[in-house]
Formats: C-alpha cells, structure tokens, sequence
C-alpha cells in the first residue's frame, strides 16, 4: 500500500461530499482545521476496519461517518484537558521549588523543604497540592485522575512522613 495515495484499483471510502460532511462536523465540535485530516482519516480507517471484520456496512455511511467525527472531536478534547492538566501540575511543581524560602527564614522551612524533597514524586504531588495549593481531597483526585482513596493514603503517608522528618531534624514532637 502507498501513503497518502489511493491507488487506482482502491476506492476510497468516503466520498468528497462525505468527507466535506465530517470536515464539518469537525469544526462544529471545535477540533482545530489542522487537525481535521486526521479526523477525517480516523473515520476512513474505522469503516476500513469494518469492512476487515465482515462487519456489515452501516445503511447510511454518511451519518455513520459524522458520529464518528463527533466521537473524534470529543476524544481531541479529552486529550487536550488531560494535556493541559498534566502541564498544569509540572508548573505547580516548579512553581513551589522556586517559592521555597532560604534557610535564613528557619529551620523549620528548611526542613520542611527538605522533607518535601525527600519524599517520592507522587507523595510530593498531593503535598503540593493539598498544602501549597489549596485543593481539596475530591478536588485533587478530580486533578489528578485518581480514586479518592488513592489521594487519601497518598496523603496520609506523605504526612506521616514529613512529620517523623521535620522531629527528627528539627528536635520537634510531632
């Protein structure tokens, strides 16, 4: 098979109003025109896989082909939010490493500072975002795609651990 060309024995599967049809219902469902060819080659690779599986063709390959475009057009939004989730979180990350006061401000910020450090990236995270950035449990699970219980222990360990780290460098009970 040739890329990006159809040979002259192959159909394609769509026709051009078809295609015009899909292009259109991508752009309704706010998928960016760059990105249209792709959605509208997702929908001639669906029906191609169709066709593979014996499946029967459905009866009217138009309004089959724009559900399909609307399936992709609500996929390219899932992924750009989980995308803009996860650059979200990175900043959050860099953000309270840089606001981390010097030593000269105490003791106690340089050891909280150091726990926090200390701790693996997931512990981390809900710290940062539990105490730095004043989420929510629900809220932080809804952030980070999580079961609520996942955050709960998440933060119940990472807690327990800063709390053992700063008694210990600090002379502090906790």
């Amino acid at each position: 098979m040739w890329w990006g060309t159809v040979r002259a024995e192959e159909e394609d599967p769509l026709s051009p109003a078809q295609v015009r049809r899909v292009r259109a219902v991508l752009a309704l469902g706010g998928v960016p025109r760059d990105d249209h060819a792709d959605g509208v080659q997702q929908v001639r690779l669906k029906l191609i896989e169709r066709r593979a599986q014996g499946t029967e063709s459905p009866r009217d390959i138009g309004a089959w082909a724009a559900a399909v475009a609307s399936n992709y057009a609500v996929d390219w939004h899932r992924g750009r939010n989980r995308q803009e989730r996860v650059s979200e979180r990175l900043q959050t990350m860099t953000a309270w490493r840089q606001s981390v006061p010097g030593p000269e401000e105490g003791v106690l910020t340089l050891a909280v500072a150091e726990g926090i450090e200390a701790l693996p990236p997931l512990q981390q995270q809900v710290l940062i975002l539990r105490f730095y950035v004043d989420l929510t449990v629900p809220q932080m699970a809804e952030v980070l795609s999580v079961p609520l219980g996942t955050v709960k222990s998440r933060l119940h360990a990472a807690v327990q651990a800063m709390r053992v780290h700063i008694s210990a460098g600090t002379g502090v009970r906790g």
